[in-house]
């Protein structure tokens, strides 16, 4: 991919900077915190998450920087110490980052990145983060239930014009690939990202002829190698799917063989079933039927429980918004702080239990049954604890901790991966392929229960003894108070 040079440096909340200005006006912009990222809910009620946007963000934070315009605008506003202008002047960015593998099945209250650094540097750098994240995260995962219920059919991305900006355009159509989409309308995706292009024609061009049967021979003419007729201009059992077949038998008889028909609205359903039978009989058994229309996943499931005739999919705006839930709640919490080498770990309390978070500098362990070679359950230790070596463990249940399962025979794998060292990187980036074939890979290590739409089962994720005792004793004290 090429790296578009911007400054987008200052895209942060402005409390990101008045917050840094303090810490090093006071002294303690050089102590050292420790902060993750993780979140609280799998969106639409889902069973697991889809990490996407690591080589985004990486590519942010190598590139962070502040130039004389951004020192002037600082300036301007008046609060800004010599100190923090001077520190921003010379800027470099020299934190550690951890994090799980981009593609990664992620699930929450588990950190998916951690960052530790001085202590404005890891605060300056949360709304970025959080952006980059949250959306393409979001995406993926949404993506990624639709290509589920597609059932082996084609997902492709038809998205573009209906997202919230060209970022989201072109950085939400990466993350319907890594989660599962073969390809993208967005040409941009494709030029810069590697991401696959697919796209034929629009109503406009048949209209734009005399006759629909005049556009259909004229396509042709130009692809006949990969004539793929929109048939419900007009009407596609009348005339859309006859003219299509004649222009067929006119390929057929140059020696091209024809793709197939696309339906745009109507009753899909309805309109399939018929096609199908109408091109079976003219000798087109081949030919595929792809549909679009505000499709989602239980638009998709619904179809496909009405018998339609489908071989492949566009989905566009419930996709790329991810329209029924459009919000990835990841968070960015600070979770220790280190002084003279010793990790202090910090909590956040709230009357919300959910949001009460988990302290210290953690590593995460998932366990895959030996035999079966599923993820069984996550567990979260504090960084420096043993790993697991295989004995059977009891894990609790994530909302319930009356609920238990003893995990053993299992496989223990750290998920946490340095990414940054003193700020250099020190990790070798995958490319788009790796990432979309190691997300499906851990997908099929998924139990068909936690995958499945509707009611699907709470994946165990789940706190070591030390780092429970941890936390329990940090709200013991707060309590205390």
């Amino acid at each position: 991919m090429e790296n578009l040079e911007r400054n987008l440096t200052l895209l942060a909340d402005f409390y990101e900077f008045t917050m840094a200005n303090g810490y090093i006006k006071l002294g303690r912009g050089d102590k050292t915190g420790y902060f993750d990222y993780f979140f609280r809910r799998v969106p639409d009620d889902g069973g697991y998450a889809i990490f996407a946007g690591l080589t985004q963000l990486i590519e942010y934070l190598e590139n962070l920087k502040f130039n004389d315009e951004d020192i002037e605008y600082f300036k301007s506003k008046g609060i800004f110490s010599d100190e923090f202008l001077q520190t921003m002047r010379n800027f470099k960015f020299t934190c550690d980052v951890w994090a799980v593998k981009e593609g990664s099945v992620i699930f929450p209250h588990e950190p998916i990145v951690t960052v530790k650094g001085p202590l404005y540097q890891v605060q300056m750098i949360e709304t970025m983060l959080l952006l980059i994240l949250n959306h393409q995260s979001l995406v993926a995962t949404k993506t990624s239930r639709i290509v589920r219920v597609a059932n082996g059919r084609d997902v492709s991305e038809f998205g573009s014009r209906r997202a919230h900006g060209a970022d989201a355009a072109n950085y939400g159509a990466r993350a319907a690939y890594i989660g599962g989409a073969v390809a993208s309308a967005n040409a941009y995706a494709d030029r810069h990202m590697g991401i696959p292009a697919t796209g034929t024609m629009a109503h406009s061009w048949v209209q734009s002829f005399d006759s629909e049967l005049e556009a259909f021979r004229a396509y042709a003419e130009v692809y006949p190698d990969s004539c793929l007729l929109l048939v419900d201009t007009y009407d596609v059992l009348r005339s859309g799917v006859p003219h299509a077949i004649k222009v067929f038998d006119e390929l057929k008889a140059k020696n091209h063989k024809p793709i197939g028909v696309r339906i745009d609205s109507g009753d899909i359903a309805y309109l399939t079933k018929a096609t199908r039978k109408m091109l079976d009989e003219a000798g087109y058994e081949d030919a595929v039927i792809v549909v679009s229309n505000s499709m989602d996943e239980h638009k998709i499931k619904d179809l496909l429980n009405q018998g339609a005739k489908i071989d492949a999919f566009g989905v566009g705006e419930r996709l790329i918004t991810a329209k029924s839930d459009p919000v990835f709640g990841g968070v960015y919490k600070l979770v220790a702080m280190e002084n003279d080498g010793e990790i202090i770990p910090k909590i956040k309390i709230s009357e919300d239990v959910e949001k009460i978070t988990n302290p210290g500098f953690k590593q995460i362990y998932r366990l895959y049954d030996k035999e079966t070679g599923y993820m069984e359950a996550d567990l979260v230790t504090l960084h420096d604890e043993e790993a697991p070596n295989g004995e059977p463990l009891e894990i609790f249940h994530p909302l319930f901790t009356w609920k238990r399962s003893v995990v053993s025979n299992y496989e223990a794998v750290p998920l946490l991966t340095q990414i940054f060292k003193e700020g250099k990187l020190i990790y070798k980036n995958p490319d788009i392929e790796e990432i979309r074939n190691y997300a499906k890979s851990e997908l099929d290590r998924v139990w068909e229960e936690v995958k499945r739409l509707d009611s699907p089962h709470a994946y165990y994720v789940d706190l070591s003894q030390k780092l429970y005792d941890v936390r329990f004793n940090l709200l013991k004290e707060r309590n205390d108070l």
